[in-house]
């Protein structure tokens, strides 16, 4: 197939809202195909108690998204026997000292079932809101909490009810492993970039292990090597590989993933032979592209380093 046509393909160019809306549209249409009964969702106004590391935090589901008791995680994070009196100070901290006028904003009052039993207004925010306010706080324990509250600030909300929730979840994940904007946005692309091309291939025909041989035949012209070839220059095992990969190396993951969904959806690729020949034609687009960078930082994009917590290179993570 000649690549003449595709010299100037569609690149996903877009902000990270674009980028959620973009995911959640793709799911949707997904959910809606496969024609599965969606489960049981949350109702609005429904509360749980979950534990950190001991201590229980009053949570409320509230417009699609839990909302945490602020007062029960001043508790679990600094210890004191004084939450009301700690978020109070913080609050005011916060808001009037340190220029986080919106965060007034953001910060909403729900009832709440306190240990008399009776239902009050509390303050109360959503993960995302929570996760800057710790931040702020001066405690050995944030960065356990940062990681809590990425797991059960979005656990049992269905795709299907709110499908940017995945997303979300990965980003709060990746912002507590300490990466950078720059790179969860890069991250993010590439994730949304993987979904229209897996949906794309679904609609055509390809199918199973398919799905891995059409993703080797675009790493190895994107790269010159198969993701296992890939993963082991990295040192990695079990990780996930583009969990690994510098900012450069999503961008052109991203340009060959989405250039091939482009060529497959413009030649009616179908079955997998056809869509073979377009991760050819969308691998080799990303590959030169690759290649023009190469020449012109004068080193290579494809290298050992990883976001392993045990490297010993210390990597940067604003690495491009």
């Amino acid at each position: 197939m000649s690549d003449e046509k595709y010299d100037k393909p569609v690149i996903l160019d877009m902000d990270l809202d674009e980028a959620l809306t973009k995911f959640a549209s793709v799911t949707k249409e997904e959910i809606q195909e496969k024609d599965n009964p969606q489960g049981e969702l949350l109702n609005e106004g429904e509360t749980q108690l979950v534990k950190f590391r001991g201590k229980e935090v009053r949570q409320v589901f509230h417009e699609n998204e839990w909302f945490f008791s602020v007062v029960d995680i001043m508790e679990a994070v600094v210890g004191t026997d004084r939450p009301r009196k700690y978020w109070s100070d913080l609050k005011k901290q916060l808001i009037d000292k340190e220029g986080y006028s919106e965060l007034s904003d953001k910060i909403g009052q729900l009832p709440m079932r306190a240990s008399d039993g009776k239902n009050y207004k509390t303050d109360v925010v959503n993960t995302e809101t929570l996760f800057r306010i710790v931040q702020s706080i001066p405690s050995k324990k944030v960065e356990a909490i940062k990681r809590w509250l990425a797991k059960v600030g979005y656990e049992r909300i269905k795709e299907e009810q709110d499908p940017e929730i995945a997303i979300k979840r990965a980003m709060l994940t990746y912002k507590a492993h300490g990466h950078t904007d720059e790179w969860i946005n890069a991250r993010v692309q590439s994730i949304v970039s993987r979904k229209i091309l897996t949906h794309e291939w679904q609609k055509r025909g390809v199918e199973g292990k398919q799905y891995a041989f059409l993703t080797d035949t675009i790493s190895k012209e994107t790269f010159g090597v198969k993701t296992k070839q890939h993963k082991q220059i990295k040192g990695l095992t079990s990780q996930n590989l583009r969990d690994h990969m510098s900012p450069l190396e999503l961008a052109l993951t991203m340009l060959g993933e989405t250039t091939t969904a482009e060529i497959a959806k413009n030649t009616d690729a179908q079955g997998y032979t056809e869509n073979e020949s377009a991760a050819h034609s969308g691998g080799k687009i990303a590959g030169d592209a690759r290649k023009n960078i190469e020449r012109k930082l004068n080193k290579k994009i494809l290298t050992d380093d990883n976001f392993l917590p045990d490297n010993p290179k210390k990597r940067q993570r604003n690495l491009t």
